[in-house]
């Protein structure tokens, strides 16, 4: 009895459990139903999205959204550490030392901590970023410049150097950020993939510029005119949409916080509209923009100057380097000091804002007599210009330091400071106004700094939509007229004298950038691509083996190689990633095709026995007889010829002819953003042309003094009516100091020519452009600029040197055209491999 009673116990509990395992299962199996269909209920919404409405306005509207928190946010922050910095200034009043000390060492942490975060999170984050967007939309890849690290440390470091106090801008850093941020969420969006991604990064420029000011209408234009050379139209749209949702968001969010009462300009102005000017201020209107011009280029030029003095190699320079936040830290300083309002600070009305150059005030001058006028004038124009000329040179200096900063504000309030001099000046000269068809209408100062604002910003980045973003801005477009005759007053002069603020910043960083073809220069036309193209170029043949391209892929970086029917041919059938040589290789002696091959020849495969109690094991380390036979295999391995099935290729590179004219040619690069083209000639591979020789070709042209690398322009001239023999140039001609580094493509050596050898082979093969070869700078390493374009080009086999014998195992016949399949691009988030490095 007491076993069954333990029994019927047991049983019970079984039975208990086995109803709530049961009632566990079927729970588990309703959430995962739920689960199942809550899943299909947001696959079909999406999918209805997309469909019906496309992903281009969803990612739209998400880019608009999150822009335009991020903008908010920035500002408030910003704002309240000014707001908290006036505080504890005001708070020390009455104690000089301590108000110095409180003043100084505020913007000093805070810029500290910018170029410290900078410094350790993301070094891309330092600067505008216009420049570097400027050269990847010109189909240049820079690394780490559109990720999301390079996104926090922009939006923590811009944050800090704005709460700062120091005279550096959003617009530039804002813009960069917007197009991380557009770049990040393209990775999210099956669309926006390949040849979509020029087109996102022109979205978020304008939505930078755009919701940084709250212009959508300047921000588009703004960002067309500095990042593009040429517009796809269909891209206006998309432009203007994120821009204005981005825009809207960002004002909402500024009335939610009580900063506005409504949706209204930025800086708003109240100019009258009856009559804001008279055709005898025209005269001033225009000497603002010739006078805008001049110090727009010299704001450039003395950018650069602090720059490429900061980049000079002597023994500050590297003590700077070295300590890296010394140099932030004494601009921060003197310009703090400067600034100080008890001292020299008092002077430049650091305390004002932008808003007050725009009121419609009449100046107190124009109650003085007509004898105190000429003296109120010098006074007005010394008191005004000296603390002008110190702001003018600490924002130069301020946007050097290494932390996120842009120039666009600066330059606005500088010109904004100039046309109000100009106005104050107009109204003394005239303080009783100008009489008009009996009535008298004075002068407003401010429409003189609303023009000068936009003059000045303009000959800095040498662009007219800046007139559209200060009509935005103030909310008024009564000086029309007077404000696009300075802006493109000041564009001309600024534009004959010195690159723009960001082409400036190009060529100190040495980007690869292309050049603008200069108006009226005649040789252009008589120049060809054979003028300028690198005839040494590194290449692959279907015959190749499996040695030479791993030798080809150890003694250069090109991202791209182009491929060839034979070496005699030369018939260029298409070009292959490097990664998939790299790939092909490394799988040819893989473990896991040994074990394939040793498969498929029916050979057993060793199974491990096992380990004796005693004895020592001697066939667990591999004799030497195996390792020999293994080294054999692998010999024999590499000699065998390429599987070129196994590998993508990219039957149709871009191509160009040797005819083709350096106008056409610079065309076409700045249309489709190429880095390189192969030249042909009746399907053969001839050369090739990079950013870098067709740089030096239009700089060599419209500078004087500067002499292109092949003078074949002007042999045509000269020979027009002789017949001159055509000279067959070396397989061997040096040409600079990447041939050092590059072998000969055309045998692929195991190992390098003796230096005799390449001596006798200089002496019996002389070559009369010998020393005006120059390296191709095509799709180069992971370094910088220089280093890049130093193993780029190779020796292209002449007609008339023998090509070298292919291995026996190689085969004879040419890869058949039906083989080649189109190259892929891959989608992961490191898909820029196609493309030159910096």
């Amino acid at each position: 009895e007491h076993h069954g009673g333990l029994g019927r116990q047991e049983a019970t509990r079984l039975l208990t459990e086995g109803e709530q395992l049961g009632s566990t299962l079927v729970l588990l199996e309703s959430f995962l139903t739920f689960y199942l269909f809550l899943t299909d209920c947001i696959a079909r919404v999406q999918r209805f999205l997309v469909t019906r409405l496309g992903e281009d306005w969803i990612f739209l509207v998400l880019l608009g959204i999150t822009m335009a928190l991020v903008s908010w946010t920035m500002d408030y922050a910003s704002a309240k550490s000014l707001q908290a910095y006036k505080w504890i200034h005001g708070e020390l009043r009455g104690n000089i030392p301590l108000q110095y000390l409180a003043w100084v060492s505020y913007p000093l942490m805070f810029i500290i901590f910018s170029s410290l975060i900078c410094h350790l999170v993301a070094p891309q984050a330092i600067g505008s970023g216009i420049p570097e967007l400027k050269t990847i939309l010109r189909g240049v890849v820079l690394k780490e410049y559109l990720t999301l690290r390079a996104f926090l440390a922009k939006v923590i470091g811009l944050t800090a150097a704005l709460g700062s106090g120091m005279p550096v801008g959003k617009e530039g850093p804002f813009v960069h950020i917007a197009s991380i941020c557009a770049a990040v969420l393209s990775r999210f969006m099956s669309f926006f993939s390949g040849a979509y991604r020029v087109n996102i990064l022109t979205v978020g420029c304008a939505v930078g510029v755009g919701c940084c000011f709250g212009t959508p209408l300047g921000g588009v234009l703004f960002s067309i005119e500095v990042t593009s050379t040429y517009f796809a139209v269909r891209n206006y749209w998309r432009g203007y949409f994120a821009a204005t949702f981005s825009a809207f968001i960002f004002r909402v969010l500024s009335v939610f916080n009580k900063d506005a009462v409504t949706i209204t300009a930025l800086f708003r102005t109240n100019f009258r509209m009856d009559f804001p000017f008279d055709l005898q201020e025209l005269p001033a209107f225009a000497l603002i923009g010739i006078s805008c011009g001049f110090l727009g280029a010299f704001f450039v030029w003395l950018n650069r100057q602090v720059v490429l003095f900061m980049r000079r190699p002597n023994a500050m320079t590297r003590f700077l380097i070295k300590y890296r936040l010394i140099f932030p830290a004494t601009v921060t300083l003197v310009i703090a000091t400067l600034t100080f309002p008890p001292g020299f600070g008092q002077f430049m009305a650091g305390e004002v804002r932008v808003q007050n150059l725009h009121p419609q005030r009449h100046p107190a001058c124009s109650l003085a007599s007509p004898q105190k006028a000429a003296f109120i004038i010098w006074v007005l124009i010394i008191c005004v210009s000296l603390p002008l000329w110190v702001q003018f040179w600490m924002s130069a200096v301020a946007t050097t330091m290494p932390i996120p900063s842009g120039a666009f504000m600066p330059v606005f309030i500088l010109g904004a400071a100039f046309g109000r001099m100009v106005g104050e000046i107009m109204a003394t000269l005239f303080p009783h106004g100008i009489v008009f068809d009996g009535i008298l209408y004075r002068i407003i100062p401010g429409g003189y700094a609303v023009i000068g604002a936009a003059a000045l910003t303009g000959a800095v980045t040498h662009t007219v939509s800046t007139a559209v973003i200060c009509f935005e801005l103030t909310g008024q477009i009564s000086h029309i007229l007077p404000m696009m005759v300075a802006v493109i007053l000041a564009n001309i002069v600024a534009q004959g004298l010195q690159p723009s603020l960001y082409d400036s910043i190009i060529q100190v960083k040495k980007l690869p950038y292309l050049p603008e073809l200069g108006f009226g220069h005649t040789r252009l036309y008589n120049i060809v691509v054979e003028d300028i193209m690198v005839r040494k170029v590194t290449f692959i043949s279907s015959q190749s083996t499996y040695r030479e391209v791993k030798h080809l892929l150890d003694s250069s970086s090109l991202k791209s190689i182009p491929l060839v029917d034979s070496k005699d041919s030369m018939i260029l059938l298409g070009s292959v990633d490097r990664v998939e040589l790299l790939a092909l290789c490394d799988w040819w002696l893989s473990p896991e095709r040994r074990i394939l091959i040793r498969f498929f020849q029916h050979l057993p495969l060793p199974s491990p026995d096992p380990p004796s109690s005693g004895f020592y094991d001697s066939s667990a380390r591999p004799s030497v007889c195996s390792l020999l036979q293994i080294r054999a295999w692998e010999e024999a391995e590499m000699d065998l010829a390429m599987e070129m099935d196994e590998i993508r290729v990219d039957p149709s590179p871009f191509q160009l002819v040797e005819r083709t004219s350096l106008q056409k040619t610079h065309t076409l690069f700045s249309l489709l953003g190429l880095s390189h083209a192969y030249v042909t000639s009746i399907g053969k591979l001839v050369g090739v042309v990079a950013l870098k020789e067709l740089q030096k070709a239009i700089e060599g042209s419209t500078h004087s003094g500067v002499r292109l690398r092949p003078p074949l322009a002007s042999f045509r001239d000269v020979s027009k009516h002789k017949s001159v023999p055509k000279l067959t140039p070396p397989s061997t001609a040096p040409s600079s100091q990447s041939s050092t580094s590059s072998p000969s493509p055309q045998s692929f050596p195991s190992a390098p020519p003796s230096p005799a050898s390449e001596q006798i082979r200089h002496r019996t093969h002389p070559h009369p452009n010998q020393e005006q070869e120059t390296e191709v700078w095509i799709e180069g390493g992971t370094g910088d600029t220089e280093a890049s374009s130093s193993n780029s080009d190779l020796a292209l086999p002449p007609s008339s040197t023998p090509p070298s014998a292919p291995p026996p195992s190689s085969p004879s016949t040419p890869i058949p055209l039906s083989t080649l399949r189109p190259s892929q691009r891959l989608q992961n988030a490191e898909d820029s491999d196609d493309e030159p490095v910096v």
